[in-house]
């Protein structure tokens, strides 16, 4: 894995420092990155493999991510409505879903994806979530609208929870996250359309 080929050159508690603070730093130090390796892999990894049924193929992509991670460490700034694992996720979502994509052109066909799995993809049908991204007017718009409602769009479209999980973890029935996620939707569309006309 890759926290196996990365080690520490300081004596700091890296611990303590916050996946920002650390983001902050990493170009300067780059060993501190593997804090981040170490705090990320495993769920990223689990994020992969559903996505690409494939374990090698996982792999390839989360250090791909985890790439791209380090290399636009400085475009990551902490802010209200999205934290560090929501952007890691994104580019995780992003690089793996091009892999997919690559692949099924290669096979010549495309592969089916579970119900599940393609709930976490954008919908199409609501091309303002098509690109959800960490782009500042998208956290923009998730900050402006209820909590409740940002929370269950990043949950499936930046995690890339199926609607079972966030209905077990929400303590909610799949019908009831169904409904918010419709609900969320339109209110993420009208705040992040209102951006575009101030």
């Amino acid at each position: 894995m890759i926290q196996n080929i990365m080690s520490f050159s300081t004596t700091e508690d890296i611990h303590a420092l916050t996946d920002a603070e650390i983001l902050a730093r990493v170009h300067k130090e780059p060993d501190l990155f593997a804090a981040i390796v170490r705090r990320y892999e495993t769920p990223l990894l689990r994020r992969a493999r559903t996505i690409l049924k494939n374990s090698e193929d996982a792999e390839e992509v989360v250090q791909d991510a985890f790439i791209k991670m380090y290399l636009y460490a400085d475009r990551y700034h902490a802010q209200e409505g999205a934290n560090f694992s929501s952007w890691a996720y994104t580019i995780l979502n992003r690089v793996a879903y091009t892999r997919y994509r690559v692949q099924s052109a290669e096979r010549g066909k495309r592969t089916d994806i579970l119900p599940e799995h393609y709930e976490s993809l954008p919908d199409l049908r609501a091309e303002f979530l098509e690109d959800l991204s960490i782009r500042d007017e998208v956290v923009a718009a998730l900050a402006k609208i209820p909590e409740t409602a940002a929370k269950i769009l990043r949950l499936q479209f930046i995690e890339g929870k199926t609607q079972e999980e966030i209905a077990a973890t929400e303590r909610l029935s799949v019908s009831a996250v169904k409904t918010r996620i419709h609900r969320a939707k339109k209110l993420f569309k009208k705040s992040y359309d209102e951006q575009h006309h101030e």
